[in-house]
């Protein structure tokens, strides 16, 4: 994790000299992030995309979420239809990104592990959250039956006692994440690879060591009755993007994971992503992800933000807790049941 803080601190400060150098006082800049500025700047130095053996654009490499940590998934309520930071607002914003990356050697300078060990929080893109649409940048309302639903979620995060398997959630369960939350940044272990074959991409998760593998021969749908926690993806390029279309959701895990801060939303079996992978530089992809299922929210939502590839980075195995006994302690060392009179 020491490299990871280095790499991302430089970086922090990389672009926070970058944001500075804004003509003060002129925010047309703010409706490019500063990640898509560079992959501008890379097409007209005479880059093109890169093609696989066998035709595809190639897609393969390292391309960790923690590069776009800072940026939040939905936008504060306070901004409204603020799509952009100003030069000053980003500048700032990246100041405070860097300080954070310090953290790091700063326990380790004063002998002690908090948060600066555990979160990898990279700096924030210029964009105020990683929702583009709809305008607000938010999810958009539940219906009943979602807000029905959402009051019967519990997780390690919502409880105190703990009685059961169901007062768990996927995630402390070790078995997903779920989609579209795999998709969205998380405090750690924020590593995605692309693997490529002929008729096929996979992509690795490094949070809870999951692999989508997404068929592109044109094979057909299951039928709906067969059902998984991360959907049944089939993919297909539409020029040089690859378009990923996934249903069959068995509607068991969050939309977005239970945790501090974080409204419970869950997911039905109607869930559909169409994500859209597009190379825009030699080390830039612009990854979109249009998000509906009219059962739990009143209308679709768009996330938009760029992937960095990063070779170096580290894909650790994500061990979780061993032999699950993470979930009987938790309901041993809460529950009244378990306690008896000395």
């Amino acid at each position: 994790m020491k490299r990871r803080f280095i790499v991302l601190s430089a970086l922090s400060t990389a672009l926070l000299v970058t944001a500075c150098s804004d003509t003060p006082g002129d925010d047309t800049a703010a409706t490019q992030t500063a990640d898509t500025q560079a992959s501008v700047a890379d097409s007209g130095n005479g880059w093109s995309v890169p093609y696989t053996a066998w035709g595809d654009p190639d897609l393969s490499g390292k391309w960790p979420l923690e590069a776009v940590g800072g940026t939040p998934m939905q936008r504060p309520a306070q901004l409204g239809e603020k799509a952009y930071l100003t030069a000053a607002e980003y500048a700032d914003a990246l100041e405070r990104a860097a300080d954070s990356a310090s953290l790091y050697q700063q326990e380790l300078q004063g002998g002690r592990i908090g948060n600066g060990h555990w979160l990898e929080r990279g700096p924030p893109l210029r964009q105020t959250s990683l929702i583009m649409e709809p305008a607000n940048g938010r999810i958009p309302v539940m219906t009943e039956l979602g807000l029905a639903r959402a009051a019967t979620m519990k997780s390690s995060w919502s409880e105190e006692i703990f009685d059961e398997l169901s007062d768990f959630n996927p995630l402390d369960r070790c078995i997903t994440r779920g989609l579209p939350a795999s998709m969205i940044p998380f405090p750690y272990n924020n590593g995605v690879e692309i693997f490529q074959a002929p008729d096929y991409v996979a992509i690795r998760l490094e949070l809870v060591h999951e692999t989508r593998i997404i068929p592109l021969d044109n094979r057909p749908a299951p039928p709906e009755q067969i059902q998984h926690w991360m959907g049944e993806p089939r993919g297909h390029w539409d020029g040089d993007t690859l378009v990923i279309e996934t249903a069959n959701f068995n509607g068991l895990s969050a939309m977005v994971i239970v945790g501090p801060g974080n409204m419970p939303i869950p997911t039905s079996t109607a869930l559909h992503l169409t994500e859209r992978l597009t190379l825009t530089g030699p080390n830039t992809i612009e990854y979109e992800a249009r998000i509906e299922d009219p059962e739990v929210i009143t209308g679709p939502f768009k996330l938009a933000f760029p992937w960095t590839r990063s070779d170096d980075y580290e894909i650790f195995e994500y061990a979780c807790h061993e032999d699950n006994t993470v979930v009987p302690n938790y309901i041993r060392a809460t529950n009244p049941r378990f306690f008896t009179e000395q």
